[in-house]
């Protein structure tokens, strides 16, 4: 049997967050700062590593942005990695900082 998993918007909390079969297995905080969505954190259980959620949590706040015509700060280093494995998204990173995103980690 397949798990569930919903990823929601939890507005009051200023956090993506994911369920796996209704249970809590992580988050993606933010903040709204005028034009801009700054990801400061992504934080998945350890109990629900591997199952790619995370780049759940990642996906939801991009495409959120995008569809909100925010540009996107992702000051979290998994944010920062998943828009570098992702091209696709790099347009929705602010100007000041695509070169850092652009640039592999640990560079």
């Amino acid at each position: 049997m397949a798990e569930e998993i919903r990823v929601v918007d939890n507005q009051e909390a200023s956090r993506f967050e994911v369920f796996v079969d209704g249970k809590p297995a992580g988050f993606a905080d933010y903040r709204l700062r005028a034009d801009r969505l700054v990801l400061p954190h992504t934080e998945v259980d350890d109990a629900y590593g591997g199952r790619g959620l995370g780049g759940r949590l990642a996906a939801a706040a991009l495409d959120a942005g995008r569809d909100a015509g925010l540009s996107v700060v992702p000051v979290c280093p998994f944010i920062a990695e998943y828009i570098r494995r992702h091209p696709e998204y790099m347009d929705l990173v602010a100007d000041d900082y695509r070169e850092a995103v652009g640039r592999p980690s640990g560079d």
